[in-house]
């Protein structure tokens, strides 16, 4: 069973200037949350019970999210306010353990996947991008279904999702005979890197979770710097297809790319009107701007 998940947040988050100046762009928040905390949860759901974090020194903030804070609860507490007391102690369930290992150098994905070798030691395990949020469509969320698919088939699982034609140069796309059926997989050829419009061998652009066999450690290990003089995590999965098979599942649920800032915006409209307490009156102000 997999039960440990990496989370690369090491990265500066240029493209969400200036507020990534002095707050990680994972903690800026999504409602009334940070967006890091989706992407926990969706491990969580998924069954994980280690979560990585590939981190900087200017992450602390992030660690300290997922710890107690005493002073804070104890105020709470004495204050009475136990609905926000529930809120701050229940982020993560108890038997959800989160560490962290820092990447020394910017050196891509790769690199960051490779800093915790040590601690995934000789096991499979999911990578989540944090810029991604995935919104599921039902309770099964699309990485269970990914780690599902993992554990019968043995073959490393790569999340795509259906993208518009003219839009394929912006993403990596997976080479396949045939699309697949959302939540079902399809054996993968390779990724090919923002192709140009009207050459790409798909429209199923690579989203951001990864449900990979331990093996692809020692391949990162061995993978030379590639695109932008970085450890790309794609030429190490070029690599295992060499002696494995590799597949794309393609999602059920929508996502938003909280490293862009209209994709955030996005994000925050898609989730505040759902969110149980906000989201009737979230709806009349969306309703009021416009007019």
């Amino acid at each position: 069973m997999i039960k440990k998940a990496i989370l690369p947040v090491a990265g500066l988050g240029t493209r969400f200037l200036p507020a990534s100046k002095s707050i990680p762009k994972e903690m800026v928040t999504v409602v009334d949350r940070p967006a890091i905390e989706y992407v926990v949860k969706e491990a969580v759901a998924a069954g994980i019970e280690q979560i990585i974090l590939v981190t900087h020194s200017s992450k602390a903030s992030i660690e300290n999210y997922f710890d107690r804070n005493f002073e804070l609860e104890t105020t709470l507490e004495n204050k009475k306010k136990y609905d926000l007391l529930k809120e701050i102690t229940d982020i993560l369930p108890k038997n959800v353990s989160v560490v962290s290992v820092r990447q020394p150098q910017p050196l891509g994905l790769g690199h960051a996947v490779l800093c915790a070798k040590n601690i995934v030691g000789n096991e499979a395990f999911a990578v989540l991008l944090p810029d991604v949020l995935v919104k599921d469509t039902d309770d099964k969320n699309d990485l269970s279904l990914m780690i599902q698919r993992f554990e019968a088939s043995h073959a490393a699982q790569i999340m795509v999702e259906a993208v518009p034609d003219h839009l394929v140069d912006q993403y990596g796309i997976v080479d396949v005979a045939q699309s697949p059926n959302e939540g079902e997989s399809i054996v993968m050829q390779g990724i090919v890197e923002k192709p140009a419009v009207g050459t790409a061998p798909s429209n199923l652009s690579v989203v951001g979770r990864y449900v990979l066999p331990a093996e692809i450690m020692q391949l990162l290990e061995n993978t030379p710097k590639g695109a932008g003089n970085e450890i790309q995590l794609t030429d190490a999965i070029a690599a295992l297809q060499n002696t494995a098979t590799v597949e794309a599942y393609r999602m059920k649920g929508q996502t938003f790319d909280c490293g862009s800032k209209i994709g955030y915006l996005k994000a925050v409209l898609h989730y505040g009107v759902e969110h149980p307490k906000l989201g009737a009156e979230f709806k009349q102000l969306i309703q009021e701007l416009k007019l």
